[in-house]
């Protein structure tokens, strides 16, 4: 009897770490840097950690949708890249010298935003469109967008009069919002903090309540399955390749206002963080598994890394050590949860 007793409080416990590991390892993590710098616990460096978590965040959310399709999506950082560009290219004030458009009229806020979220929109349908109804595995389809679309920004980047420079003197109305905040002092809220956060509640929704949602989850189990129940797979891949796309776009706007600039390198290898991102979160390599806060957490815990590892003092090299470690854990971890399953 006390055996049983006992196993069962075993198993209980390896359940309950392995619901929850992604939690306590952000925990640790918090406690480790803590312990060594207690100033890590300030809201300034909360505040600075949700700031750089924010777009990076968005990206995830958006190679998240992918992922639990059973693909994948190199290209999300290009296209991250190739918005940023194009909506920095727009915005500059008109007294700044070195205009990229030097003819352009001072445009109302949301018409280069929106255009820029549109290219990603494109660029995700072009993805989906290679995808399905050409059969590419996602893995290729995304790499040859991937090099095409930083073909496309650099050419564009490189156009007279701009001839490669790096885009300033952006306007304070967009550079507003990924700077500033809603109240004063230590307790205010970045805007786009706020902005993430709304991005993820839809994506929640998304994911949770629609019917798009529950096809996504079903594609990503089993896609012949899915097939077989009625679903129009590739309708559907389209589909959530743009909004994919779109959320690149999104982040693209928003690192331009944040950094208050842009060249054609920006979102390099953003994608790679953000694939890291969604596994460490729990979204699943084989598909059909993964939930936005897993996702969110995920993120956060990379954003950890790189600033907690830099606000002790660790090298960078380190910190890319400890990442790979990180990711190889979470897809050993995650391929032997999918054994036990089958």
């Amino acid at each position: 009897m006390l055996n049983i007793t006992k196993e069962r409080g075993t198993t209980t416990i390896r359940d309950f770490t392995s619901q929850y590991a992604i939690y306590i390892v952000l925990v640790l993590l918090v406690i480790g840097i803590t312990i060594y710098n207690p100033s890590f616990l300030s809201m300034d460096s909360l505040r600075n950690i949700l700031i750089q978590s924010s777009t990076r965040a968005i990206i995830a959310l958006g190679v998240a949708f992918i992922l639990i399709t059973a693909g994948t999506d190199l290209s999300a950082g290009r296209i991250v890249g190739l918005t940023a560009v194009v909506s920095a290219s727009m915005l500059q004030t008109a007294q700044y010298a070195n205009r990229f458009f030097p003819d352009l009229p001072q445009l109302r806020l949301f018409v280069p935003i929106l255009l820029a979220i549109l290219v990603g929109l494109v660029c995700g349908l072009i993805n989906g469109l290679v995808v399905a109804k050409l059969n590419v595995p996602p893995f290729i389809a995304t790499l040859g967008t991937m090099v095409a679309v930083y073909g496309i920004n650099s050419m564009y980047f490189d156009m007279k009069p701009n001839n490669s420079q790096p885009i300033g003197g952006l306007r304070q109305d967009f550079t507003n919002i990924g700077t500033g905040s809603i109240g004063t002092g230590q307790f205010s809220i970045p805007y786009i903090v706020l902005i993430a956060i709304f991005v993820a509640f839809i994506v929640w929704v998304i994911f949770n309540k629609t019917k798009l949602g529950k096809n996504m989850y079903a594609i990503g189990g089993n896609v012949q399955a899915a097939k077989v129940s009625g679903i129009h797979v590739a309708k559907y891949l389209i589909y959530i390749y743009m909004i994919a796309g779109a959320l690149y776009g999104l982040a693209g706007v928003l690192e331009a206002s944040r950094t208050g600039g842009a060249t054609n390198n920006y979102g390099n290898m953003y994608e790679l963080d953000a694939i890291a991102a969604c596994v460490v979160g729990g979204v699943s390599t084989t598909g059909g598994i993964g939930t936005v806060p897993g996702v969110m957490v995920g993120v956060l815990i990379f954003t950890i890394i790189n600033y907690g590892l830099t606000f002790i003092g660790i090298s960078p090299y380190w910190q890319l050590i400890v990442k790979g470690m990180i990711i190889v854990a979470a897809v050993a971890f995650d391929m032997r949860k999918y054994a036990a399953k089958k």
